[in-house]
């Protein structure tokens, strides 16, 4: 059928005519991220608000003319620097054998030569190991937990076609993410290293457009540690690594590798000096010397997951928060560096060279100086200039009602219920204004609650109701006189109606929202690994309890994800204010943890002032809303006396069904409510009138609120 000229062109017109068609809303986010644009910044280039640009991400609604066309051209322009890494073809699987879910073999990558892909694993056994010339062809046991649909990995980067990283068990079988299966011929750990190097194809990019990228990381099972010489457990029980007389260790510097000062222990990293742009760094994990922490990663040992499996939690780990580099404490610390790195690079207007300059935003390369009462007593700016002026005490609540206060109507109530906030101090972290600066000291400056940094005043003048924790302290009781807070914490005296006069401070004339991205990528993460554990933005209060009554048991390698997750942001916050280790410490004495840029405990007082706000102000809220005040608070999770234990009869709803802002309210998101646990309230009762806190135990069978998981 032939067409004249002006009805093409017509046609024509008409398509170009239509709306503009954008990417989905995760390739949105990702093409952002990948600019290292920030959604604020975003929203201030669209002259729109940071919640719109949340909301086109997550696809709850779309942009409309003429910010549409702009925006448009900004992620077409992205996509052109930044295109998405396509998934690497995957290679013929032998024709006698089909491949089991958790096996891919994988192309070579562009750039490196890839250790031979092995074959998907049959349910058969596992044949005696042939020849090193033929191993590459041996069977492997099936994975014991099959990777949903909804769980399979993003594509990979071309630059690293296997993934993250490998788990490597003693006959040489490599398992990455995805079901990609690797086959590792080194029989040393300098063999090892240099085959993660140059052959595997392991790595992952780097997080902001000024970072690097991540490096390799290979986990050694106990039979792998055992073939590379390494003892079956570390001697050193406090030190926690290898003699420097050991021969491993003698190996690895004979072949000119360097240690980090953290030497040769359950994460060790080898590496050289790099070369040009191109790092040369592997990360090792050993899981027989605890390398994975049970309290973080529960379940995910090799007594209860097959390798492949192991590489699965691990692996969905890395694409979603980063790759491990040590606890999690470690990997949320470093997550923080990674997406706002220190320095950028900048032309030298003398010489026209790039060098590298500070990047703003970030806490830069240095360590920047505590205010004396931001510090600890044993910090060297206390000890040297002998500061007796008292220290900042923000921290979570540890409370308990007095019980004098308990009434009988509240005592004759049948049950005590925990509500827990979801990641509450992740919650917190979400547009929190921190100091990037050196701070300032002022003498009876006015009080300005937009100004991050610690206060001296006296809050004891504040009578508030009995029956509820105080707001300034960590125990809940009343201030005695002048103290040192952090802003959020005089605040909130202030949003009070109360007077504050303030008789010194140090405040930081620099500030940012420092964590905003960290704060986005964390809380994603967790709600991708909810959502594969079932629990879902979309379900209604009554569909969310029921989830989280059974999402555990969905997938105990997601929930593992999910665990450490939470212990990411606890121990990166912890991170934060980490303090000298070791008996041979003496005050006034530097310590490692104190000359990172992020030993910044003014950032940690923020986060938890905040929090401790926002939980008293929904217990406020409660209490006129309900009638309802607590019997204790433990960090984030608060105990009631109720009628009930579901929590639907007791929280406040409006006429229409739906919940009152301002209280506690049940959802999957950082900042709402769950059930924690429900017992009897004589056994709430018996535990207040002996001074312990019911809250730390309310779920029962031996668990604690607060260490539970990393909560």
């Amino acid at each position: 059928m032939g067409l004249s000229e002006e009805e093409l062109l017509a046609a024509a017109d008409e398509l170009l005519a239509e709306e503009p068609q954008l990417p989905s809303p995760a390739e949105r986010a990702r093409l952002r991220e990948a600019a290292g644009i920030t959604q604020t910044r975003l929203a201030a280039a669209l002259k729109t608000t940071t919640q719109t640009i949340k909301n086109w991400e997550n696809g709850r609604s779309e942009p409309r003319s003429p910010r549409l066309e702009a925006y448009q051209r900004i992620l077409g322009g992205w996509a052109v620097k930044h295109p998405a890494h396509g998934t690497p073809t995957a290679a013929p699987a032998p024709q006698q054998q089909k491949p089991a879910p958790f096996t891919r073999p994988i192309a070579p990558a562009p750039q490196a030569q890839p250790a031979a892909p092995m074959p998907a694993p049959t349910a058969a056994s596992t044949p005696e190991p042939p020849p090193l010339c033929e191993r590459s062809a041996r069977s492997l046991a099936p994975s014991r937990l099959p990777a949903g649909e909804e769980t399979a990995p993003a594509p990979l980067d071309p630059r690293f076609p296997s993934g993250p990283l490998a788990v490597l068990d003693g006959e040489g079988t490599a398992y990455g993410i995805g079901g990609i299966v690797l086959y590792c011929p080194a029989t040393t750990i300098v063999e090892l290293v240099e085959w993660t190097l140059t052959q595997s194809g392991i790595g992952a990019a780097k997080l902001h457009r000024y970072g690097t990228d991540s490096d390799p990381l290979i986990v050694l099972t106990a039979a792998a540690a055992a073939k590379f010489g390494l003892p079956e457990r570390l001697q050193d029980r406090r030190g926690l690594r290898l003699p420097q007389d050991h021969p491993v260790v003698k190996q690895v510097t004979k072949a000119k590798w360097q240690l980090t000062q953290r030497g040769f222990g359950p994460w060790p990293r080898i590496y050289r000096k790099a070369q040009g742009r191109d790092r040369q760094c592997v990360q090792l994990a050993i899981l027989p010397w605890d390398a994975l922490d049970s309290r973080s990663w529960p379940g995910v040992n090799e007594a209860e997951m097959h390798p492949a499996d192991i590489a699965r939690v691990l692996g969905i780990y890395a694409q979603r928060v980063i790759t491990p580099r040590g606890s999690t404490a470690v990997s949320g610390l470093e997550l923080m560096t990674a997406l706002r790195p220190p320095t950028k690079p900048v032309r030298d207007e003398e010489t026209g060279n790039w060098t590298r300059g500070h990047h703003a935003g970030s806490l830069g390369t240095d360590p920047l100086p505590p205010a004396p009462p931001e510090a600890r007593p044993e910090h060297p700016v206390v000890v040297s200039t002998g500061w007796t002026g008292g220290f900042v005490n923000e921290e979570a609540y540890q409370w308990i009602r007095d019980i004098d206060l308990l009434t009988g109507e509240e005592a004759a109530l049948p049950y005590a219920v925990g509500l827990d906030l979801n990641t509450a101090f992740l919650a917190s972290t979400a547009r929190l204004m921190v100091g990037l600066s050196e701070p300032d000291h002022f003498v009876r400056p006015r009080f300005y609650p937009k100004v991050t940094g610690s206060w001296l005043v006296d809050l004891s003048h504040i009578d508030l109701d009995p029956r509820l924790p105080s707001p300034f302290t960590p125990t809940g009781r009343r201030p005695t006189g002048p103290a040192w807070y952090q802003t959020h914490t005089v605040a909130y005296a202030q949003e009070l109606g109360y007077d504050i006069d303030i008789l010194e401070a140090y405040l930081r004339r620099e500030t940012g929202a420092y964590l905003d991205p960290w704060h986005d990528r964390l809380k994603t993460a967790y709600a991708q690994t909810l959502a594969d554990l079932g629990v879902t933005p979309d379900l209604t209060d009554a569909q969310f309890l029921a989830a989280m009554e059974v999402h555990k048991q969905a997938d105990p390698a997601m929930a593992a994800v999910l665990a450490a997750i939470k212990a990411t942001v606890k121990g990166g916050i912890g991170k934060l204010f980490e303090g000298p280790q070791g008996a041979g410490y003496k005050d006034g004495e530097e310590w490692p943890a104190m000359k990172r840029p992020t030993w910044a405990p003014w950032i940690r007082n923020a986060i938890i002032s905040k929090t401790r706000v926002n939980m008293h102000r929904k217990l406020a809220n409660m209490a006129k809303l309900t009638g309802m005040y607590p019997l204790a608070v433990l960090s984030d999770c608060v105990v009631y006396p109720t009628a009930s234990t579901n929590p639907l009869d007791f929280l406040p709803y409006a006429e229409s069904g739906k919940p009152i802002p301002g209280a506690f309210r049940l959802g999957p998101t950082p900042g709402r409510t769950k059930l924690e646990g429900a017992q009897p309230m004589t056994w709430a009762v018996d535990l207040m009138e002996q001074g312990y806190n019911p809250a730390r135990h309310i779920k029962g069978d031996g668990h604690d609120a607060v260490m539970d998981e990393g909560e």
